[in-house]
């Protein structure tokens, strides 16, 4: 069943073109206008990759520090026991706990937005991983949310590092900003991500590479970018 597009979908519709590809800077400035929501919209990236990733060295998951941070408030918690838990809590970490804060978990809580945990730690939070694991939130080596240095991941990922994956049908989306930031500060993310994104040994495996890469604010029209200059 096709959707209809809200009037204000319809609106914006004439500000872009669908056919073109747009540079960056050209893009941003159209979201700028775009961004009429009443709230906050958030600018995201989409990447379609050339192949699902079904085999192992294809697989995505990993972070990103946006130069200018993500805009989001999230909310952290480390799943950790003794010395490190004092680390964790003078980082920031929203929540800090071990048995407790799984059967916390186990009882239907998740009010968070970053799981982090130490390695001693996964033998029991993998007990978790039917819940965790289908939200994407299970704390994983190759996201640096299973780490010792408890205390830096909480305070990147408070500091606007940002956690992305491939999806089954190889689509990347990841938050770049806010619609509220400045136009530099949108371009410095934005260029950040798609330099860091073209670098993964991921996209090195025989016949990977992206094919197409969208930007859009959350109620927005979407733009196809240049990405291939960066290459």
């Amino acid at each position: 069943m096709k959707t209809k597009d809200s009037k204000r979908h319809k609106a914006l519709k004439p500000l872009t073109d669908p056919a073109k590809v747009y540079e960056v800077a050209e893009a941003v400035a159209v979201l700028k206008k775009t961004a009429t929501a009443k709230f906050d919209e958030s600018v995201d990236i989409s990447v379609n990759l050339a192949k699902k990733p079904v085999q192992a060295e294809q697989q995505i998951r990993t972070t990103v520090a946006l130069p200018k941070g993500s805009g989001k408030k999230v909310r952290v918690i480390v799943f950790v026991k003794g010395p490190k838990e004092k680390e964790a809590q003078e980082a920031g970490a929203d929540f800090i706990g071990a048995e407790d804060l799984i059967e916390k978990i186990r009882a239907g809580w998740m009010d968070f937005d970053i799981a982090i945990a130490t390695p001693d730690m996964m033998k029991d939070v993998g007990k978790l991983g039917k819940i965790l694991g289908t939200k994407g939130l299970m704390p994983n080596p190759k996201s640096g949310t299973v780490t010792l240095d408890v205390g830096k991941a909480v305070k990147d990922f408070k500091a606007g590092k940002v956690e992305y994956r491939a999806n089954k049908e190889g689509v990347v989306h990841v938050l770049v900003g806010k619609a509220s930031f400045s136009e530099a500060d949108i371009i410095e993310n934005v260029e950040h991500f798609i330099r860091t994104f073209l670098k993964l040994p991921a996209l090195a495996t025989k016949g990977q590479y992206v094919k197409t890469m969208f930007i859009s604010t959350t109620m927005g029209v979407s733009m196809s970018l240049n990405f291939k200059k960066y290459l």
